[in-house]
């Protein structure tokens, strides 16, 4: 794919980029090398003051980065705003607590003393999507970072100009140039990348295909990987939930930045008495929601980031349709190879359908009906993946029980769904391994040493 912005309200082409040649890749790669051995002699305080500043530059310009959002990958300026400022809060989070959660832990064993002690592995890759274009960057960056790592950034070709504005910002807080690159190249450089001796890590956001390919080239050089992929996260709604707030928050948890987020609740399991009341408030609330240009202040939700991307999920609701599905919304593209793409709810989703089975990255709700709570959990754990889930219902104590038997990386009872600082945010199963946020977080791209010293 091509590296270029490309509105996808308009479809107009707003800037191409040429890939960076095999000689530029070297100059890069000896620089971070150079840069990893710098960085790691620096002090705690010296990387918090970095990130600090990071932090309030994120926080100043975030109308500039709103707009850029906007226009590359379609994101309302109201969601853009809170993305920076999201990742200023990140920022600030590890400057504060990265000292602590690396701390020398000290080990009791036959030893006059023992402790297990963090280091930072090196050059860490980073391969990013595009849907959240900061956020996905930052909550890796500021961590690693902030663990004496430095990073080298491959984001998705369609938000090259997000990427170099973040490089920015950390430039001009302070952070060596060479410590935080980001790499104009296709996705056909990451294997030698992956391939080369100065990369100690690699972390990928992105699809289960992706993750594949990254985890098995880095497994073949052995090299620590984090994997943060598909998600086609369960949301239960029991029959005594508060089904107003359960329905309202199905809306925005779907319709988050259009649909396309791996935590955005996609498959709604939901107690066969209150199924039909369930689909008709989740449909006032979308058909309340008000599409458009992502640049105009009054719009709620704006494109699909590409029209290939549009198609294929166009083509996932027609084949789920002919497999047995329900329309009960209509909604989709208002012509083939539009990026636009209104609310779809379908119900009577069922084994053998591709909406049962799949991920669907757009603004399509699939319903599913549960006889119980039993059953409920069930289909939520009846999917290949495994990344976040919700539970509804009035019992918290029985919401917290069925939250331990879901077989996911994070679970919100009576919630949002949504990553946030203080805990670790993660998959398991086809959604990948490893954590990102928390103290876990920091502790992925560091080499957790065990010290024993003899004597008295």
């Amino acid at each position: 794919m091509p590296i270029a912005s490309t509105n996808p309200y308009t479809g107009r082409v707003l800037r191409r980029f040429r890939p960076e040649g095999a000689a530029k890749i070297e100059r890069r790669l000896a620089l971070a090398q150079r840069a990893a051995r710098a960085w790691a002699g620096t002090t705690f305080a010296e990387r918090a003051g970095v990130l600090r500043r990071a932090a309030a530059l994120l926080r100043e310009r975030q109308e500039g980065f709103a707009r850029l959002m906007a226009l590359e990958m379609g994101k309302p300026l109201a969601d853009g705003r809170a993305e920076t400022l999201k990742c200023a809060a990140c920022c600030d989070y590890y400057a504060e607590h990265a000292e602590r959660f690396l701390a020398d832990e000290v080990v009791k064993t036959d030893a006059g003393r023992s402790f297990i002690s963090y280091q930072p592995l090196g050059v860490v890759l980073a391969v990013m999507p595009w849907n959240f274009p900061l956020w996905q960057v930052v909550r890796f960056a500021a961590p690693a970072l902030m663990a004496g790592n430095v990073g080298l950034l491959k984001h998705a070709s369609n938000v090259p100009q997000c990427a170099l504005a973040l490089e920015k910002v950390l430039h001009d807080a302070g952070l060596p140039k060479a410590a935080f690159q980001a790499l104009l190249v296709e996705s056909d450089a990451v294997p030698g990348l992956i391939a080369d001796a100065r990369v100690a890590a690699v972390t990928l956001t992105g699809s289960e295909a992706a993750g594949a390919a990254v985890a098995a080239a880095a497994g073949q050089h052995i090299k620590k990987t984090v994997l943060e992929l598909g998600g086609s996260d369960p949301f239960i709604v029991l029959a005594d939930a508060d089904l107003p707030a359960a329905a309202r928050t199905a809306a925005q948890s779907r319709m988050l930045n259009a649909g396309q987020s791996c935590i955005a609740a996609k498959r709604f399991i939901v107690e066969k008495p209150v199924l039909r009341e369930f689909i008709r408030l989740l449909k006032g609330h979308l058909q309340a929601l008000r599409p458009g240009d992502p640049l105009a202040p009054a719009t709620q939700y704006g494109p699909l980031a590409r029209p290939d991307l549009a198609d294929e999920l166009a083509q996932q609701v027609a084949d789920s349709v002919a497999q047995g599905a329900t329309i009960e919304l209509v909604g989709g593209q208002p012509h083939p190879h539009s990026a636009r793409f209104a609310p779809i709810i379908l119900s009577n989703v069922r084994p053998g359908q591709r909406a049962y089975t799949e991920e669907f990255f757009g603004p399509v709700a699939l319903v599913i009906t549960a006889k119980n709570a039993a059953d409920a959990v069930r289909i939520a754990n009846d999917s290949r993946f495994g990344l976040g889930a919700a539970v509804w219902t009035a019992d918290v104590a029985r919401g917290e029980a069925m939250a331990r038997q879901i077989e996911s990386g994070a679970v919100f009872v009576n919630g949002l769904v949504k990553s946030m600082n203080e805990l670790p945010f993660g998959g398991v199963k086809k959604s990948g391994y490893g954590r990102e946020l928390s103290y876990l977080g920091i502790r992925e791209f560091v080499n957790c040493k065990a010290v024993w010293v003899g004597g008295a």
